[in-house]
């Protein structure tokens, strides 16, 4: 029953698919999933400049980092940091970013910058515990030409990257962050980079589509204006 369901949910997929991609302007609802942090710092930021460019298109964006079934739940594009394993899905590979510690300049000020990741034991850190899997996440640095990991001794642990962003800016301590989460906080001077030598730089930002998708001009559009602003 369930496969059968599945199967009508495909066919009635691919009409609506056939209508949208018989227009040769981009238009009605695109809807995309991601999770929280690549929502707010790459695809929220994107929606502007894309309906300046396309005002027929509505965007219905759905945050979260559980993994959704795009045909059950009627998913054009999603966004996401890895490989999903369902084959059936197109994909292309976004802009690499990098991996690098923060800290605030009050912390800095207070405490001094770290010259190698070896004196982060002698510092206040602040680590990230997956909510999937309750891990720590382990930090990686670029040494020479190996990639070693560590998981820092952190008084503060929480269950979100936006919260590791938040503490840090309010001076808690020494953290990691992906590159295009930091940017702005770097840019309003309310971050600075250390350790930057040692950053690792990670490839793994996909964006996923169904085959009958690939038609779209709506999700054409948008792959393609992600890959330029990225």
């Amino acid at each position: 029953m369930h496969g059968r369901v599945l199967e009508l949910l495909r066919q009635a997929e691919e009409i609506e698919q056939v209508v949208k991609s018989a227009r040769s302007e981009p238009a009605g609802t695109l809807r995309i999933a991601t999770s929280l942090p690549l929502g707010l710092h790459l695809i929220a930021p994107a929606i502007t400049d894309f309906r300046r460019h396309y005002p027929k298109v509505t965007i219905d964006l759905r945050l979260s980092d559980h993994i959704v079934g795009m045909v059950e739940e009627s998913i054009d594009l999603a966004v996401r940091i890895g490989d999903l394993a369902d084959s059936s899905l197109l994909s292309r590979r976004l802009s690499p970013y990098r991996l690098s510690c923060y800290a605030s300049p009050d912390y800095l000020a207070r405490y001094g910058a770290p010259e190698h990741p070896d004196e982060l034991v002698g510092h206040e850190t602040i680590n990230l515990r997956y909510q999937s899997t309750g891990q720590m996440f382990r930090w990686p640095f670029r040494i020479g030409e190996k990639e070693i990991e560590i998981v820092p001794s952190s008084p503060v642990v929480v269950d979100s990257s936006e919260a590791v962003i938040a503490a840090m800016t309010a001076g808690a301590g020494i953290g990691m962050a992906a590159s295009f989460m930091a940017a702005p906080r770097v840019r309003r001077k309310e971050l600075v980079p250390i350790l930057s030598d040692f950053g690792v730089e990670r490839h793994n930002i996909v964006a996923l589509w169904p085959q009958s998708r690939s038609t779209n001009p709506a999700v054409r559009a948008f792959i393609d204006m992600l890959i330029e602003r990225l």
